[in-house]
């Protein structure tokens, strides 16, 4: 192999390890600045130049992401979010209903908006509602994080990694939709029935409750045209238009307000994540274009890694290991190569969300919840959120592989 292939080879692997761990020992160097590290490693040692890097990265995806985020950002501080969960919530008046309740504001919320943003405002409502009626906190946070994920499923907007496969495979808003709502629906009824098994002594006493919740400060003229852009960004995806430039022009009119400082929606944008959207690209087409010959990208078949069971059981093991976007981007490469691409993106964007319910490590959501909860003196313990997550997962992945076989 040249030295270039062994430049690539080692760039990726200390890329993903440290991604995977997090840091790097005896460095301040985070998940973001590993990426953006290796992407300019691929540059200096590896195969790529400074044009082609440019080329790399899939600009389609990071405006997509930004565009969201403005459109999350504007809800969040216009309070919509917070009036929304509060109308909703407040018509629960036993503990099974409220369960059910959270799930399904969670999820539905997420299908639609990125599943990160809406756990970092429902966890706040929860807790408060919760803690107002002496109840216990856990079930419900539980119930929040793995509906968010299971919900985010369903569209190209749910999540970060389905924005990737979204805009690599250019598989239509509606039939990527369609193919995966059910799995979805199915996946937060799945949550509400374990949450109430695992934790039924939480639902069996005290039947009956009044919730309400402080709504706060509330822009409502920013709340009306949030929600319009909402409606309309839902209109153009489902009709066809092309989603990152749908949320980007969404995005720009939220932005052309009197009423809220741009710098309150600055804030709200997660500008370390995209960079490390952009290092990824980097990295990851160094390494395909050093070490990725037809012959190589053929032996995935050997595996049969088109069998949609298969392909969802190695997606979710690389998700845990790597987490969930680098492994959709390690499997970049070699999806088209199968017979049915289509079908087998959509099992990748399936199985690598799901498998973000297995520990309260596997994905971004669940963190933000905890580490909200734990800050509230709330703490969600890895076993308990473990006596969820792991038969959650399981069953969730079942359903989602057989529902794409039989589809």
């Amino acid at each position: 192999m040249s030295a270039t292939g062994l430049a690539s080879i080692a760039i990726l692997s200390l890329t993903y390890v440290g991604i995977a761990a997090g840091r790097i020992p005896g460095l301040r160097l985070d998940r973001t600045g590993i990426a953006f590290l290796g992407g300019a490693a691929m540059i200096a040692l590896g195969p790529l130049t400074l044009e082609e890097s440019f080329h790399a990265i899939d600009f389609d995806t990071i405006a997509l992401l930004l565009g969201m985020m403005i459109v999350v950002a504007h809800l969040k501080v216009s309070g919509a979010f917070r009036a929304l969960g509060g109308l909703v919530i407040e018509h629960a008046h036993a503990p099974f209903v409220l369960l059910a309740t959270v799930t399904l504001l969670a999820g539905v919320l997420s299908a639609f908006l990125v599943n990160d943003a809406i756990c970092l405002v429902m966890t706040p409502i929860v807790i408060e509602v919760v803690r107002a009626l002496k109840r216990n906190p856990v079930p419900y946070l539980i119930a929040t994080a793995t509906a968010s994920n299971c919900g985010s499923v369903a569209t190209i907007t749910g999540n970060p990694q389905n924005m990737v496969i979204g805009a690599m495979s250019k598989i239509p808003y509606p039939a990527f939709a369609a193919a995966l709502a059910p799995v979805a629906a199915a996946g937060l009824v799945a949550v509400v029935a374990i949450v109430w098994l695992v934790f039924r002594k939480e639902f069996i006493r005290d039947g009956g409750f009044t919730v309400h919740v402080e709504p706060g400060r509330i822009h409502r003229g920013q709340v009306v045209k949030a929600s319009l852009v909402c409606g309309g960004l839902a209109v153009a995806f489902f009709a066809g238009a092309p989603p990152a430039e749908a949320a980007l022009i969404g995005g720009a009119i939220l932005l052309f307000t009197r009423q809220i400082k741009p710098v309150r929606i600055y804030r709200e944008i997660d500008g370390p994540l995209l960079i490390m959207f952009a290092g990824l690209f980097i990295v990851v087409a160094g390494a395909e274009k050093a070490l990725l010959t037809p012959e190589r990208i053929g032996l995935a078949k050997t595996f049969s890694l088109d069998v949609p069971w298969r392909l969802s059981l190695f997606t979710a093991v690389l998700s845990n290991i790597v987490s969930n976007v680098p492994a959709v981007l390690i499997l970049r490469p070699f999806v088209p190569a199968f017979p049915d691409p289509q079908r087998s993106w959509l099992v990748v964007a399936m199985a690598s969300t799901l498998a973000g319910n297995l520990t309260l490590l596997g994905s971004v959501a669940n963190l933000i919840v905890a580490e909200r909860a734990g800050r509230e003196g709330a703490p969600i313990s890895f076993w308990a959120y473990c006596k969820v997550g792991l038969p959650l997962t399981l069953i969730t992945l079942a359903f989602g592989a057989w529902w794409l076989t039989v589809r």
